[in-house]
C-alpha cells in the first residue's frame, strides 16, 4: 500500500423506516452488538490504519457517543451529522478528509464485507481513482414503466454495492456539484463530474440490511 492516508466514511444516518423499527436499523443489536459496530469492526481489522468518519443523524449522535463510551469502543473517530440525503451526508463527512488520501464510502448496514475485500478495494480505488463493487443478478431483470414493463438483458445489468473507493481529489471535486435526485450513490456523483468509474467484482453476500427479511438473514449469519 502507498503512503496515502486511508479514510472510511461510514454512512449510518438512516431512520429504519423500511425495516419498520422504532430504533434506526444501524443501532439494532445482533449477537450482542449494533449492526453499525459489526460493520466498523471490519475496517478496524485491516492491516493498515484507517481514519473513521461515522455519519449519524444529529439526534442520534449522543446515543452513539454514549454507546462507545459505555462499551469502550472507538476512542478516536469523526462524527459529522447526517444530511437531508445521502449526498449531503457524504459531503459533510468529506470536510474531515485530507488531500492526497484514499476514501472508502460504505453503508453502515453492510456488515458482511470481508477484510480481504476491503483491502482489495482500497488498492483498486487508489490505482484507478474510482473503484465500485458490482455483482451480476441471478434473476431475470425488467424495467418498469408507468403502464408496462420490459425485459432487460441480464448480462448487461449489475447491482452496485459499497464500499466505493476513490482518490480524495476525485471525490472532493465531485461533491462540489449541486445536488440532484439522480445522485443515487457516490459513483453517480463522480461520473456526473466527468470522471471514469471502474467496476470491481463484488461479494454476493455483501447485503445491505434494509427490510425485515434482511434483518432475519443477518440474525442467522451474525448471531
Amino acid at each position: 500500500m502507498s503512503e496515502r492516508k486511508k479514510y472510511a466514511i461510514i454512512v449510518a444516518g438512516g431512520s429504519g423506516t423500511r425495516l419498520k423499527s422504532k430504533t434506526p436499523k444501524q443501532f439494532l443489536e445482533i449477537g450482542g452488538k449494533p449492526i453499525l459496530r459489526h460493520t466498523i469492526e471490519k475496517f478496524l481489522s485491516l492491516p493498515f490504519k484507517v481514519e473513521l468518519i461515522i455519519v449519524v443523524a444529529s439526534d442520534m449522535k449522543e446515543y452513539w457517543k454514549a454507546y462507545c463510551e459505555n462499551n469502550l469502543f472507538l476512542d478516536k473517530y469523526y462524527l459529522p451529522s447526517g444530511g437531508m440525503t445521502r449526498f449531503h451526508s457524504v459531503a459533510n463527512a468529506l470536510k474531515y478528509v485530507d488531500d492526497n488520501s484514499v476514501v472508502a464510502v460504505h453503508d453502515g448496514v453492510r456488515p458482511f464485507v470481508t477484510t480481504e475485500f476491503l483491502e482489495m478495494m482500497y488498492m483498486e480505488g487508489e490505482r484507478t481513482g474510482a473503484a465500485v463493487p458490482a455483482v451480476a443478478p441471478c434473476e431475470s431483470v425488467r424495467e418498469v414503466c408507468e403502464t408496462d414493463s420490459y425485459p432487460l438483458v441480464r448480462e448487461n445489468v449489475r447491482l452496485i454495492q459499497t464500499p466505493q473507493v476513490f482518490r480524495s481529489e476525485i471525490l472532493k471535486a465531485s461533491y462540489r456539484l449541486p445536488y440532484t435526485e439522480k445522485f443515487t450513490d457516490d459513483a453517480s456523483v463522480v461520473e456526473a463530474a466527468g470522471f471514469n468509474v471502474s467496476l470491481v467484482e463484488g461479494l454476493k453476500y455483501n447485503i445491505k440490511i434494509t427490510t425485515p427479511e434482511d434483518f432475519r438473514i443477518a440474525q442467522t449469519l451474525l448471531g
